[in-house]
Formats: structure tokens, C-alpha cells, sequence
């Protein structure tokens, strides 16, 4: 991304200088409450490659989706909460990276690439106000 500038929202489980640390059980916001609150948001581990992937692919499409990266040592909160979020959606298992559309699990690299090349994707973001065109 050399030359490029981006404009991303991102909530990190570390804390950092410059980024928007999340805010979880100790003071008050939820996962739950990110999730809800961003039309689009990709959940993933620090550095997954797979995160990266499916960031390219939906800034390549014109959205800004809400970025969450989850260190090790939180991870396991992180999990259990997302998991709680899915179960009253009918799933049972998040695995990362996770991508809520809407606040609603989406699913993974795999459907967001499989959406994307049937032609899928773009109505869905548009219905859930992540595309404007």
C-alpha cells in the first residue's frame, strides 16, 4: 500500500498511540455494541493475511469497513462474546477472519470472495448503507 493513503477505523486490542482502543467488559462497550454499530466490520487476528485480503477486496469496492484486531491474549474474550452474538442468530461457531454485514455474521474470506465473483456482494452492501453508488 505504498503511495496510498487510507482512512480505516480501527479497533485495537492493544493499546496503542493513535488507534481506538476497544473498549470491552471492564469499561463498558461491548464487542456486541462495534459489531452492531458499523455497517461493515472485518474481525481478525494481528497480522492475518486473510484480514488483509478481504480489506483490499472491499476497499477495491468503494467501503470502509471497520477494522478489529484482536491480539492473543484477548482472543478468547473476543470469541465468546462473538460466539454469544451468533448463537441468538442461529450459528454456532465463529472462526476468523469474521466479517458482519449489517450486524450480522457474513461469514468469512471464503464467502465474501464467493459473493463477490457471483455479483452478490455489491447489492448487500448497498441494502446495509456500506456503498452509496
Amino acid at each position: 500500500m505504498q503511495g496510498t493513503v487510507s482512512c480505516v477505523r480501527t479497533y485495537s486490542m492493544i493499546p496503542a498511540t493513535g488507534s481506538l482502543p476497544l473498549k470491552t467488559k471492564e469499561n463498558g462497550e461491548s464487542v456486541r455494541t462495534v459489531v452492531e454499530e458499523n455497517a461493515v466490520i472485518v474481525i481478525g487476528r494481528r497480522g492475518c493475511c486473510m484480514c488483509l485480503v478481504v480489506k483490499r477486496l472491499l476497499h477495491g469496492l468503494g467501503v470502509n469497513p471497520a477494522v478489529l484486531e484482536i491480539d492473543e491474549e484477548r482472543e478468547e474474550e473476543v470469541m465468546s462474546e462473538l460466539e454469544k452474538i451468533d448463537i441468538e442468530g442461529g450459528r454456532k461457531t465463529v472462526e476468523l477472519p469474521a466479517v458482519y454485514v449489517g450486524g450480522r455474521l457474513f461469514g468469512g474470506l471464503d464467502r465474501v470472495m464467493g459473493t463477490h465473483i457471483s455479483g452478490e456482494l455489491v447489492p448487500i452492501l448497498k441494502e446495509v448503507g456500506a456503498l452509496w453508488l
